[in-house]
């Protein structure tokens, strides 16, 4: 939308390439070449797209042979009539909704080949580094396994053919010899991960600001609620934030609306709340706006709020996925980022994913501890600045960045402004080579504003 491009021809010989203002039409520079990306990744040259056209024509018929056998002719004429249309549109237009599930047949691939993809291209001696590891890589393997599952439906009920299957993410098994030397990063590494490293560990324990791992207490589960609100009141006369886990959505909710009524200001975050108003509910925790949050997995990684100061688990002797030895190292760790951060275990006992948990945390605290006193280091609370983030969520889907402030400048002829344009186009380039993208989109919006102006005004 910023600028366009005339290709000028003489006969079949392309004469020159111009870059033009599209509000204008003036040519801005000369190009001496232009890539012109297709709209569609799937696109071919016309002889692999024939050959292509014919591999499906033979599999169709070979799998309707197959499915009339099992008598299923519902699913016969389902998938005979979807894909004799899909043909149809490959032949006239070269394109048809869902060209992916025939993308074996483009690329020419046998039947289970691996699926071409980004890392193809990377040289061998690359090195990848996995965050947090204890979840990428089971992602990985479940990517897979979600779309075969899928996949092995449609192909069952006549929608698909057989080879859509082939359309596909990797296994884990060829993602491994794609990837041949990686860094697994997470703070609760999976066995996975221990097997693979073959002892060669390496241990991040030391935080710059010196802030040790959370204290943290268990405590009867009798009267839990009750010690719990106990808990928040001091907190909040301290203007610390709390967090509270529990394990199910029904409970949040019930423990939030308990908690309303005595008068405290508390909110829930579960699944259910749509990613952005997630965004909102955490930017208002750390405003001040309230100060407990009650969740059940989403407190978890990647979640760095300094101001919560206490880290609640209820029912944390209820063994299982939430309050997995694992699950329990990552929830204390919200409360790693204040000075004076806490962890409370509630629980009628402690189960062995409870001693581990705690076991772990006290030796890091241990270590870290140890390092203060040896370098004089005096821990400190994490200072965070609170953006905004909203403006960047919102607007990121567009790939645009905070409104422009318009200003309040006026310009007496179209030279002194086509100079400020010039000026912040020049800034934009500038930002952007030192990869201040976020300032360069800044700036490319207010040029764009300008132009816009110009075309009223003058």
């Amino acid at each position: 939308e910023a600028r366009a491009v005339r290709i000028e021809f003489f006969g079949n010989e392309v004469e020159q390439i111009l870059e033009i203002d599209p509000l204008w039409g003036k040519a801005t520079r000369e190009l001496s070449r232009l890539a012109v990306y297709p709209a569609s990744h799937y696109v071919t040259t016309r002889s692999m797209l024939a050959q292509a056209i014919e591999a499906i024509q033979v599999e169709l018929e070979e799998r309707l042979i197959e499915v009339r056998e099992e008598g299923k002719l519902l699913e016969a004429q389902r998938l005979e009539e979807r894909t004799r249309f899909d043909l149809e549109m490959l032949q006239e237009l070269g394109y048809c909704t869902g060209i992916e599930n025939y993308a074996r047949h483009i690329t020419g691939r046998l039947p289970g080949e691996p699926p071409p993809c980004l890392l193809d291209y990377y040289p061998e001696d690359s090195l990848f580094f996995i965050d947090e590891s204890h979840i990428g890589v089971p992602q990985l393997k479940g990517m897979y396994r979600g779309d075969r599952s899928r996949k092995l439906n449609l192909v069952k009920y006549g929608f698909r053919l057989p080879s859509a299957l082939d359309n596909r993410p990797l296994s884990f098994e060829e993602f491994e010899e794609v990837v041949p030397q990686a860094i697994y990063v997470s703070a609760t590494p999976a066995e996975y991960e221990l097997k693979k490293a073959q002892g060669v560990v390496v241990e991040q324990v030391i935080r710059p600001t010196g802030l040790m791992d959370p204290k943290i207490s268990v405590r009867s589960a009798e009267h839990q609620v009750d010690d719990l609100v106990a808990e928040i009141r001091l907190r909040a006369e301290r203007n610390e934030r709390v967090l509270v886990t529990t394990l199910t959505k029904r409970m949040a909710e019930d423990l939030t609306e308990y908690l309303t009524d005595l008068g405290i200001r508390v909110r829930y975050l579960h699944s259910d709340i749509h990613t952005i108003q997630r965004v909102e509910i955490i930017r208002d925790l750390r405003l001040g706006r309230f100060d407990v949050m009650v969740g059940i997995n989403l407190l978890r990684e990647g979640l760095d709020l300094p101001e919560v100061s206490l880290v609640s688990i209820l029912d944390a002797d209820k063994e299982g996925f939430l309050r997995s030895e694992r699950s329990l190292i990552q929830t204390c760790g919200r409360a790693a980022r204040n000075v004076a951060g806490e962890v409370v275990l509630y629980g009628s006992e402690i189960t062995p994913s409870m001693a581990r948990a705690v076991e772990e945390t006290n030796r890091r605290r241990q270590l870290q501890a140890e390092y203060n006193e040896t370098h004089g280091i005096t821990p400190e609370t994490i200072r965070k600045e609170i953006h905004n983030i909203l403006d960047s969520v919102y607007e990121g889907d567009y790939v645009t960045v905070a409104t422009v402030k318009e200003k309040a400048v006026e310009y007496k002829t179209v030279e002194e402004l086509d100079q400020y344009i010039t000026g912040l186009e020049n800034q934009m380039k500038e930002a952007a080579t030192k990869l201040e993208f976020e300032e360069a989109a800044r700036l490319r919006d207010e040029i764009r504003d300008l132009k816009e102006q110009r075309l009223e005004v003058y």
